[in-house]
């Protein structure tokens, strides 16, 4: 199964492009096979993406914006509930993947199922330390995702104080042409 991204590469909105940003680096944190279909320059990709968005996922004016995300023809949603599914840690199940062993979402899929199973792992010594092992070998990926994800964090701050004082030079400018004018 590969997942479609569909983004726009020239795109004027800076909001859309972090979003964009967002989703493609956490895919490619989680190792996920996907592919970038650009919207901008490939008017197949953008009718394609307006034709298969559900309509009560499409906003007011009726033209979704991007990033859009399929698991094939399979809608999976756009960047909120991307997003949404990335603070539940149920990425894998909104992409409509199973997810890798020893990840979060399958921890929590395995404690569903002894649950309504009412199964355990008991007994064997071996079992133990390859369980220990696999929490070992979670904590570190964990980690490494928490700091890939708070690099993220911290340039898309960058970013919006960069914005942020391109946008005051652009209205000091401005005051100083009007006052100019004004003289």
């Amino acid at each position: 199964m590969v997942i479609k991204v569909f983004t726009a590469s020239s795109s004027g909105s800076t909001a859309i492009k972090k979003k964009q940003q967002d989703v493609v680096a956490f895919l490619e944190a989680l190792k996920v096979d996907y592919t970038q279909l650009d919207i901008a320059c490939n008017v197949e990709n953008r009718m394609w993406m307006r034709k298969n968005v559900p309509e009560e996922k499409k906003p007011a004016n009726g033209i979704p914006l991007p990033p859009q995300i399929f698991n094939e023809e399979s809608y999976c949603g756009d960047y909120d509930t991307f997003f949404d599914a990335k603070e539940d840690n149920s990425v894998y199940a909104f992409l409509g993947l199973p997810p890798p062993p020893g990840s979060k979402e399958a921890e929590q899929t395995d404690k569903v199922d002894i649950v309504e199973n009412g199964t355990h792992a008991e007994g064997n010594p071996d079992d133990s330390a390859q369980a220990q092992a696999e929490e070992e070998e979670e904590q570190e990926e964990e980690d490494l995702q928490s700091e890939e994800e708070e690099e993220l964090r911290q340039l898309e701050e960058e970013d919006e104080a960069e914005e942020q004082e391109e946008e005051e030079e652009e209205e000091e400018d401005l005051e100083e042409t009007q006052e100019e004018e004004a003289e």
